[in-house]
């Protein structure tokens, strides 16, 4: 990479003297509204950071904003420092403050987004969707135990180590609530806003919100984590939205149809309307999805696991054979429903996703769900046609 590329958009030395005396700034690992990320090396250790350095210098006329982004960065990084030391929450492992510039040095995650995982896989199986969730139910069941609502709860906002172990990352617009305290200011990302939030900033006399919110978030990225698209989508956002304030959601065809009863379930229970039978991390946990119940102890017989063991090497030649020499299918269900049938599914997702992810990227998470919609418009069709 060449220096000038690493350089560019950087604070000068003369800026941050005490940052620079300590670590070195390398590539760029993204870009906010006010704020850069990059790659950067710890010059007594050796050891590889992520820096997000945000600008709260502020142009003429725009002071008010960046106080407004000094605020809201301090208040990040004293939630960040009460959440510290669990394992699926990001570390932060530095701070540097100067009157133009806040430096934060996290924890680096290599395996970046899981959103871009996800684009990569499409979907996950539950095995994998039971891991990720689990890890990251525990992250938000320590946050509200702290008392603080995270309130941006997506895919984008959660980052992968090597081992691909969840890191909750982004409390931007984390808050620590008080014993009775309740919320009513719009924020966080339209598609998985809770029911409650619209509702607070829509109409008068409505309770407002706490961690409720967050467990509905989950409910969504579960959703999007099996079937690859997320549960309320809509071109018209007003649509979306009303879908969600209404949990307008199905378990379609034939996303849905290998996938079991028990992850729908604990799905459903996430996306409530009433936030009071919402379940709350611990009882999400608790759930059947994550439970797996012990074998009973049994007696060692030895011609029975002889006997079992002759079944299982006639049932792996077996399943061998007919993975090499899968059944035909015809070309008429071919021909009919193609998108019916998994593998097919599958291949055909994998394509639209190598051609347009970059579309999903560049846009926001909804186009995810146009990738999938595999139905005709309404809205196409002309006044002829009636």
């Amino acid at each position: 990479m060449a220096k000038d590329e690493v350089d560019s958009d950087l604070p000068s030395q003369d800026q941050a003297k005490e940052f620079y005396g300590k670590y070195e700034p390398k590539e760029i690992l993204g870009k906010g509204v006010s704020s850069v990320v990059r790659r950067c090396i710890e010059k007594g250790t050796g050891n590889e950071y992520a820096v997000k350095i945000i600008d709260i210098s502020g142009e003429k006329g725009e002071e008010f904003l960046a106080e407004e982004t000094k605020r809201d960065t301090v208040r990040e990084i004293n939630v960040l420092r009460l959440c510290i030391d669990h394992p699926h929450i990001i570390e932060l492992h530095d701070v540097f403050e100067t009157p133009t510039f806040i430096f934060l040095v996290f924890e680096l995650c290599k395996q970046g987004e899981l959103f871009d995982y996800l684009t990569q896989v499409v979907t996950l199986s539950e095995k994998r969707t039971r891991i990720i969730m689990r890890q990251l139910f525990e992250a938000v069941e320590f946050i509200h135990s702290k008392n603080v609502v995270h309130r941006d709860l997506k895919p984008e906002n959660i980052l992968l180590d090597d081992n691909l172990n969840v890191k909750l990352s982004d409390f931007g617009f984390a808050l620590v609530l008080g014993p009775d305290e309740e919320l009513t200011d719009l924020c966080g990302t339209p598609g998985y806003l809770a029911p409650e939030v619209l509702s607070v900033s829509m109409y008068d006399n409505v309770p407002g919100y706490r961690q409720e919110v967050d467990l509905w978030a989950c409910g969504v990225i579960m959703y999007t984590l099996l079937c690859g698209a997320p549960p309320f989508w809509h071109r018209k956002q007003m649509q979306m939205l009303r879908m969600i304030m209404q949990a307008n959601y199905t378990f379609g065809s034939p996303e849905w149809d290998d996938i079991s009863q028990i992850p729908k379930d604990l799905i459903s229970n996430l996306l409530q309307i009433d936030p009071k039978k919402r379940l709350t991390a611990k009882e999400a946990l608790e759930h059947p999805f994550f439970k797996r119940e012990a074998a009973p102890e049994k007696k060692f017989h030895a011609r029975r696991v002889f006997r079992a063991g002759i079944i299982c090497v006639r049932f792996y030649h077996r399943l061998k054979h007919f993975y090499f020499n899968p059944p035909p299918i015809s070309i008429e269900v071919v021909r009919e429903n193609p998108y019916g049938i998994k593998n097919f599914r599958k291949l055909i997702d994998g394509c639209a996703f190598r051609m347009y992810g970059h579309w999903v990227k560049k846009a926001d998470n909804q186009n995810r769900a146009a990738l999938f919609e595999h139905l005709p418009r309404d809205d196409w069709k002309t006044e002829t046609e009636y």
